[in-house]
């Protein structure tokens, strides 16, 4: 679509959006840090490296959420995060050493912080919450 006073600013902003979206995909697929570090994880020289405190409350979230009856509301105040905060840290695809961008997942550079057995069983408690919730 032309700019209908110059012609050629939209087609151009298109063309860099598309590049930058290819260079992004190009990083995720060569598993480096998109954007802000995750909680749990500092970024060093553009990578993700454990917080040696942090990573281990995220695993501790992790199989807290996983070994108890505690809801998703209790977890999240004991933790002083908000319940989509909560969500969010045990849908991160980047405690499991991966990169998620543009719909796919990628293999990480990074360190994960979870095991895939331990976050696999976590994602399929949450389902099962969330799926007797809605």
């Amino acid at each position: 679509m032309k700019c209908p006073h110059c012609g050629e600013e939209i087609e151009i902003e298109h063309a860099i959006n598309n590049n930058q979206k290819k260079g992004m995909i190009n990083k995720a697929s060569q598993g480096k840090v998109m954007s802000r570090a995750p909680f749990g994880y500092n970024i060093i020289n553009n990578e993700l490296i454990p917080d040696v405190e942090n990573s281990l409350i995220v695993e501790k979230i992790f199989l807290d959420f996983r070994d108890s009856e505690t809801s998703l509301n209790q977890l999240s105040k004991k933790y002083g995060l908000s319940l989509n905060g909560l969500k969010k840290i045990l849908r991160n695809f980047s405690y499991l050493g991966k990169i998620k961008f543009n719909g796919e997942i990628h293999e990480g550079t990074h360190k994960p912080l979870v095991s895939a057995i331990l976050f696999n069983n976590v994602q399929d408690k949450l389902d099962k919450k969330l799926s007797k919730s809605a």
